[in-house]
């Protein structure tokens, strides 16, 4: 309930158009220098920045986004979070975002809005069923929550699927993740901000990466649309455009960037309290608090750093839709948009040192990278502040590339999230 004067508050404030509300975060001006830099000021960004602060106490840091804080992919995807990987080394990275995940409200005073109502996947065949029994006693293994319900179960956990036999998809049953579910991505990116912000760090919006300097086969700067900016470490984690930043540093990432879209529908009553998704009809879907069916799908075919994708992947994500929801037939769509996701060749991440010293880089997310957004820059500012990798970040070096040391996860990300 509100008091009196948090009522004349809304009202001082609506009617100056919110021109009286203080800043969530500052808005600096760069520095010549710091002690280190992070590249992109999305949620893997913003996290590591946090945690370098409250766990190592580094401070004189600077976050550098070339444009507004929550445009990038961060404020771009579906927000699913779950961590019933397959491999080992990736169940457990995603586990212990998770688990943050179920603190980080009350760790950043902030509410993000983390919904856990269950991540179900769908099993049409034997063999998809087989795969997610495998999966889901690979991640009890690992002490993860996960199990297998039959068609009855899942019928009874989402009244709205088609689950009678003679489906063109029959659901023969699914593995669910209870704790997996949603939260808000804007949230997420506003709420680390001003933990960031309050932590002393500088948030530098409007200042993009130009240049790379280096002496020595050493970091000691950046150049940017805003001047020059000297640092003897460097972290970036900038998504799809991190090619473009090695390219600078004058190496070559394993990876390939490509739209990756979702959309919206109308509002509607709730009907759907779990996540939904399907890889063998390639479709994810929940629904918002804003009543809203957000869906997607795979990633578009072509290399691109357009935000937009292609209308036959929404075409083909909306077929496979109403084939497992006949009743959403009716339903007009609201908006549609595209992030970049920077692909890996065994469709895990990479969070490494590179060539040049002092330049680290926390990329190759792929479809997954929101839903491990606290846990990842936990694990990238360990790196950061001692220079060696966090025994979770350990098989995700650069070095297994060359070693074939691979953790292939492309069967648990083989529908995007």
């Amino acid at each position: 309930m509100f008091d009196r004067y948090s009522i004349f508050s809304l009202a001082r404030n609506a009617l100056s158009s919110h021109q009286n509300w203080p800043r969530a975060w500052r808005n600096p001006a760069p520095r010549r220098r710091y002690a280190a830099i992070i590249v992109g000021g999305g949620g893997h960004g913003l996290a590591t920045a946090y945690y370098l602060a409250r766990e190592y106490g580094i401070r004189d840091v600077a976050v550098l986004e070339r444009g507004l804080i929550g445009l990038g992919n961060s404020g771009r995807n579906t927000t699913i979070v779950r961590s019933n990987y397959l491999w080992d080394a990736s169940a457990q990275l995603y586990e212990h975002s998770l688990k943050i995940w179920e603190r980080l409200s009350r760790e950043i005073n902030y509410n993000v809005m983390f919904s856990q109502r269950g991540v179900l996947n769908l099993a049409h065949d034997a063999h998809g069923l087989r795969e997610l029994r495998r999966r889901v006693e690979a991640n009890r293994l690992n002490g993860i929550d996960s199990e297998i319900l039959s068609t009855a179960q899942v019928q009874r956990q989402v009244p709205a699927l088609n689950c009678a036999p003679d489906a063109r998809y029959p659901i023969l049953g699914a593995s669910f993740q209870r704790r997996g579910g949603v939260a808000r991505h804007d949230a997420l990116v506003w709420g680390l901000a001003r933990a960031v912000d309050a932590l002393g760090i500088d948030i530098i919006q409007h200042c993009e990466v130009t240049a790379i300097r280096q002496a020595g086969g050493r970091i000691i700067g950046v150049d940017t649309s805003r001047g020059p900016i000297d640092a003897r470490t460097v972290g970036v984690a900038v998504a799809g455009h991190s090619s473009v930043l090695a390219h600078m540093a004058g190496f070559r990432l394993p990876l390939q960037s490509h739209p990756l879209q979702a959309f919206v529908s109308e509002p509607i009553k709730p009907v759907l309290d779990t996540v939904v998704m399907s890889n063998t009809v390639h479709v994810y879907v929940s629904q918002s608090d804003k009543g809203e069916l957000v869906v997607g799908a795979g990633m578009d075919g072509y290399k691109s750093y357009s935000q937009r994708g292609s209308f036959p992947i929404v075409e083909a994500t909306v077929n496979a839709l109403v084939e497992l929801f006949p009743s959403f037939r009716r339903l007009k769509m609201l908006r549609q948009w595209a992030g970049i996701v920077d692909v890996a060749p065994d469709a895990s991440p990479i969070i490494s040192r590179t060539p040049v010293g002092g330049l680290y880089f926390n990329c190759g997310w792929g479809t997954g990278g929101f839903k491990a957004t606290p846990g990842s820059g936990h694990v990238f500012a360990h790196l950061l502040a001692t220079g060696e990798p966090h025994p979770l970040g350990e098989p995700f070096t650069l070095d297994r590339f060359v070693t074939g040391a691979l953790v292939d996860e492309h069967g648990a990300a083989a529908v995007a999230h």
